[in-house]
């Protein structure tokens, strides 16, 4: 049992996981989504002084129960359950991070964006910084986080959703091949 946590799992298995897990929201009339969490906390911190966190967080519980769980779960699998195995990346994906610049990721990111040595540069401390407010407003403006409309919201059969997972991926691609080479160009 030890070797098949450790050792990683095949994309159909966690793929069946989640569609019982969406099959059990859909049946108790509930929806996934990290996003609504910090809605959910707000409420719980603020309280009914402002409009829009006035509403029963009681009701959330459930999914501030499952944001625990996975922050606890990436710690134990990090920590204890990876096998001394680094992540497994594709050479086509190693040749890309050259192409910009970047060396072969010892970790789960590249350093040269995601350690602290860039975090206290300016260019680092932006980057993170803008993109946070992006991800942030982006997940306002558009009515929930990815996982919330790509998971959720698809199995619901929403056409926003699918609008919405269209406009990540599409954003995606442009920061991918147009801002990214020209935040972090060629040294």
């Amino acid at each position: 049992m030890i070797d098949f946590l450790i050792s990683p799992w095949p994309w159909w298995f966690s793929g069946m996981l989640i569609s019982a897990v969406m099959f059990t929201l859909i049946f108790f009339g509930k929806s996934f989504g990290f996003s609504s969490n910090l809605r959910t906390i707000c409420a719980m911190t603020f309280g009914r002084k402002i409009k829009f966190f006035d509403f029963d967080w009681r009701e959330n519980t459930w999914n501030l129960t499952f944001l625990v769980g996975a922050a606890l779960g990436g710690f134990i699998s990090y920590h204890f359950m990876h096998g001394g195995t680094a992540v497994i990346i594709s050479p086509e994906t190693l040749a890309d991070l050259s192409t910009l610049g970047f060396a072969a990721p010892e970790g789960m990111q590249p350093s040269e964006v995601f350690s602290w040595e860039s975090v206290l540069t300016l260019k680092g401390f932006l980057v993170l910084a803008i993109g946070g407010f992006l991800v942030g407003f982006g997940t306002r403006y558009a009515g929930g986080c990815t996982s919330g409309h790509a998971i959720s919201g698809l199995s619901n059969l929403q056409l926003p959703s699918l609008v919405a997972v269209v406009g990540f991926f599409l954003g995606g691609l442009v920061m991918t091949h147009l801002l990214f080479p020209f935040i972090y160009p060629l040294a």
